[in-house]
C-alpha cells in the first residue's frame, strides 16, 4: 500500500507548480524514490544541466557525488537503491556566485509527505548547507563541524559538503574529508545497499 501511496505523491510532486512564477525555466520537479530505496540523498535543487536533461545529478557535481559514494551511474539511478529528494525540486535560477537557493516553499510542502513512505532507508545523506541547515543545523555549529562528526551520525546519516566544483577550496582546506570521511561513507553505502 505504501508503494501505491508513494507513486501518488510522486505524481503530485511532478505536477507541482507552487512557485512557477519564480522559476526562470518554469517548473520541472526532479526527484526519485521507491518504497525499497535504501539510501536517500537530500541535496539543494537541480542545476541547469539536470533541469534541461530531466535527470537529477546529471552534471559534474553528480559525477563527483557518485565517486564519493563509490557506486556506478547505473546503481545511482536504481530507485530501489537510491532516492533523490532535494530541498527544492526545480532549478531555482543562477546568481552571481552560482545557483541561487532552493525555493523555500518546496521542502515544507512535500518532505513530510514523502519521507514517511520510504520505509526501507538505511542511510540519509545530507548534501550541502541547505539540507544541513534544515535537518541538523541546531545540532552542530556549522556544516564543517557536522561533516567532521561523521562517526557520530553513522550508520544512519552523514553530512557532506555539496559536491560542486565550486567547493574545491573547502576540499583543499579539509584533507581529512578525503582520507577519513569518504572511506567511511563508501563502507556505509556498500552496507546499506547490501
Amino acid at each position: 500500500m505504501s508503494g501505491t501511496r508513494l507513486l501518488m505523491v510522486l505524481q503530485d510532486v511532478r505536477a507541482c507548480s507552487l512557485c512557477a512564477g519564480h522559476l526562470p525555466l518554469g517548473p520541472g520537479p526532479l526527484l526519485a524514490a521507491h518504497p525499497a530505496s535504501r539510501i536517500v540523498l537530500i541535496g539543494q535543487a537541480p542545476g541547469r544541466a539536470a533541469h534541461e536533461s530531466g535527470v537529477p545529478w546529471n552534471d559534474r557535481s553528480g559525477d563527483r557525488l557518485r565517486a564519493w559514494l563509490g557506486i556506478s551511474r547505473e546503481r545511482f539511478y536504481d530507485r530501489t537503491a537510491v532516492a533523490i529528494i532535494p530541498m527544492g525540486f526545480c532549478f531555482p535560477g543562477t546568481g552571481r556566485q552560482g545557483d541561487i537557493a532552493p525555493r523555500a516553499e518546496c521542502a515544507p510542502q512535500w518532505h513530510g509527505k514523502l519521507f514517511p513512505l520510504l520505509r526501507s532507508l538505511k542511510l540519509t545523506v545530507y548534501l550541502g548547507h541547505y539540507a544541513f541547515d534544515a535537518h541538523l543545523g541546531t545540532r552542530y555549529e556549522n556544516l564543517t563541524e557536522a561533516v567532521e562528526a561523521y562517526q557520530d551520525l553513522l550508520p544512519n546519516a552523514i553530512v557532506l559538503p555539496h559536491p560542486s566544483p565550486r567547493n574545491a577550496i573547502w576540499l583543499k582546506k579539509h584533507p581529512w574529508f578525503e582520507s577519513n570521511v569518504l572511506p567511511a561513507l563508501k563502507k556505509q553505502v556498500a552496507a546499506a545497499l547490501g
